[in-house]
């Protein structure tokens, strides 16, 4: 039974966190054509800012703690599938963690980038997410 109870704690918390990949990148392609100092600048830097740390963050980590637990119980660790899995979710933690440095430089008002190449990586954690659930469902190796 705690088995279920882990899995349901680890797709709430990969939902959350996915949500907020998937709605950050956004963020910043509007932020970017906003005037540095400007109130909907700082409207746009406050909701980044509460959507790293009251949402994304907590969910992250909360997905890594169950995904331990339930990759521990099944006995997952050496499973080729597993390993791949991990090495994407690894991959979405870095992405995770170069949202939140874009953040820092939102504010303190040194972004230098147009909105196209937010654009484009708004794209990034769509194509990790498909590979990862179709390794966990489907298993294929």
């Amino acid at each position: 039974m705690i088995y279920l109870w882990l899995k349901v704690g680890h797709i709430i918390a990969i939902t959350a966190w996915m949500a907020g990949l998937f709605y950050l990148p956004r963020l910043y392609v509007y932020h970017t054509d906003s005037i540095n100092g400007s109130e909907k600048s700082e409207t746009f830097k406050t909701m980044e800012r509460r959507l790293l740390k009251a949402i994304m963050n907590p969910a992250m980590i909360a997905t890594w703690i169950f995904g331990r637990a339930l990759a521990w119980s099944g006995g997952w660790w050496m499973a080729p599938w597993f390993i791949a899995k991990f090495c994407l979710v690894l991959a979405m933690s870095g992405f995770h963690g170069w949202l939140a440095a874009r953040s820092r430089e939102f504010a303190a008002d040194t972004n230098t980038q147009t909105s196209r190449p937010y654009r484009i990586v708004n794209e990034v954690p769509t194509l990790l997410l498909i590979a990862i659930v179709i390794l966990v469902v489907v298993k294929p190796f």
